[in-house]
């Protein structure tokens, strides 16, 4: 394809087709992070029974309802540990946070405002109907509805899911992810580099947006420009019946470029390569079967930035989420910016709130795709739009943030 393919355009035809893989059997010790494929709804009803919400005397209401009241104890109930017994007239009971309320009693007076005589309490503030009582089913009752599928579990999730009664859920399986590094120049992190090589970087960066997305990175390490040892890898991948393959490096057309060849020859049908974007223009995709293919550009800002707006969106909707695009928002330019050429930019910025709590992007200086420390620094991506005419500080704008682990 000869023209630039917009962004936008670009993200539709790789998630065309993408469907939610199919589900899987989870137990919820091990269901953070992963995407309901099915409804949650409650098997119990919570609390099941009216319970005390303070430590103090269950009572009548119309016992006590003027202060002072002198009434018998008759017992003690604590969580876990009821009273079998109802509740007659003039009689009180001791009762803990969270027990269960005896039969009779509709109402908590606090241990803070009654004064205990031995068998006796005296109460010195009037009870009132329902007063520190949690009513059954005040959080939610047998058979709501309480997380829908599509829904990623996070920790409050899994407390909701285990009150629900849940001891597992299904969940759609995670996306395997094979990452490919690609280049004679590079080395792994740790090894001593040779005079022309650098440290392969990309692969830890690509395999983090897997994980914080839910999915499973699978390493093929670094093959270098040979025709032989990337097809191998290319084929790797597609005997371990990965669900997307992503590869780094080599999909421009120089000469020592053979990625877009070598993807094709193991039977990938590329749809399109070039995106109207900066940084990340030489991107390619297309597909095998079930597996999605990703060429990514081998300079580690491009990469990156390549990963949150193409792969990451894959990688959710493969997990069957409904939260697919990537997460854009309203900002505030920082500073002047000059017009836009045909390419969208996504530009490594520094973020802070004004005295009304407004955003503010202010894009670094230098956005060389080549260079990490800015974008380690960066909070967020500023998105200049093809042909914005020029623009100063205070105008309105779109950001990406960049939360970590991210």
């Amino acid at each position: 394809m000869s023209g630039l393919l917009p962004v936008p355009e670009a993200r539709a035809r790789i998630l065309s087709g993408l469907e939610a893989l199919p589900a899987e059997r989870v137990v919820l010790a091990d269901a953070l992070g992963r995407t309901l494929a099915a409804p949650l709804a409650a098997l119990r009803t919570q609390p099941p029974w009216d319970c005390s919400a303070m430590d103090g005397y269950a009572v009548r209401a119309a016992d006590a309802a003027s202060a002072p009241a002198r009434l018998r104890v008759v017992g003690e109930a604590a969580a876990g540990r009821g009273f079998g017994g109802r509740l007659g007239q003039a009689e009180a009971l001791r009762i803990f946070t969270g027990a269960p309320l005896p039969s009779g009693a509709d109402a908590v007076v606090i241990q803070e405002d009654a004064t205990r005589d031995g068998d006796f309490v005296v109460l010195n503030e009037a009870a009132r109907t329902g007063r520190h009582v949690r009513r059954a089913g005040l959080d939610f009752s047998e058979g709501e509805t309480l997380l829908p599928a599509g829904r990623r579990l996070g920790a409050r999730d899994l407390a909701l899911a285990a009150a629900l009664g849940h001891g597992a859920i299904d969940a759609a399986r995670r996306p395997r992810v094979a990452i490919l590094a690609t280049g004679d120049e590079l080395v792994a992190a740790g090894e001593l580099p040779g005079a022309d090589q650098i440290v392969a970087s990309n692969s830890y960066a690509i395999a983090g947006v897997v994980a914080a997305e839910g999915g499973v990175a699978v390493d093929l390490g670094i093959a270098p420009d040979e025709r032989s040892a990337i097809l191998a890898a290319i084929n790797r991948a597609i005997d371990d019946e990965v669900d997307v393959l992503v590869t780094l490096g080599g999909a421009s057309v120089g000469d020592h470029d053979l990625v877009q060849p070598l993807l094709e020859e193991a039977g990938v049908a590329l749809d399109f390569w070039r995106i109207a974007m900066r940084p990340g223009k030489p991107m390619m995709a297309g597909r095998r079967g079930g597996m999605l293919a990703l060429g990514l550009p081998g300079n580690p800002v491009s990469a990156i930035v390549c990963s949150l707006l193409f792969l990451a969106p894959a990688i959710r909707k493969l997990s069957g989420r409904p939260d697919v695009e990537p997460p854009l928002a309203p900002a505030r330019l920082g500073r002047d910016m000059p017009e836009n050429d045909q390419r969208e930019d996504y530009m490594r910025a520094a973020l802070t709130f004004d005295s009304d709590g407004i955003a503010v992007a202010t894009a670094f200086p230098r956005q060389d795709s080549s260079m990490l420390r800015p974008l380690a620094d960066a909070e967020c991506l500023l998105i200049r739009p093809a042909h914005a005419p020029a623009a100063r500080a205070g105008d309105a704008c779109s950001i990406m943030a960049l939360a970590h682990p991210l």
